[in-house]
């Protein structure tokens, strides 16, 4: 953490972002798209993954980044769950949610480990130097 100045560096973030994209690419055609509720309910908790690791990072302080590295992990949860409603109702074939679900399970192991490492290090973010 000591040598990242900026939160595209991160994992995690580059994860999310990857994410965010298999996210929308699953719901631009067919059905999917045609369902506005699910179809933008998933891409905004796919979005907030993304933004509130980028929000956390750039608040400078660690408690901050924790808090909010907090709300991706449910976010990315939200997105988990939402998958398994689009592949109920046939939006998704197994394939493509077997390989998306697998990211967001990595993401959010991801997620919990930078929090954890959050919680025990010495850093204290930018604010505090």
């Amino acid at each position: 953490m000591k040598g990242v100045k900026h939160f595209e560096e991160l994992d995690v973030w580059q994860r999310a972002r990857e994410m965010a994209g298999e996210i929308y690419a699953c719901c631009r055609d067919g059905d999917f798209a045609r369902d506005f509720g699910l179809r933008d309910q998933i891409r905004r908790a796919a979005v907030s993954v993304v933004s509130n690791v980028a929000e956390g990072f750039e608040r400078g302080g660690d408690r901050e980044f924790r808090q909010f590295l907090a709300l991706a992990k449910g976010s990315c949860g939200e997105v988990r769950a939402q998958l398994y409603v689009a592949l109920d109702q046939g939006y998704l074939n197994q394939e493509k949610f077997d390989r998306v679900s697998a990211l967001t399970v990595q993401i959010g192991r991801m997620l919990g480990g930078l929090m954890n490492y959050l919680k025990v290090s010495d850093y204290k973010g930018q604010k505090f130097k």
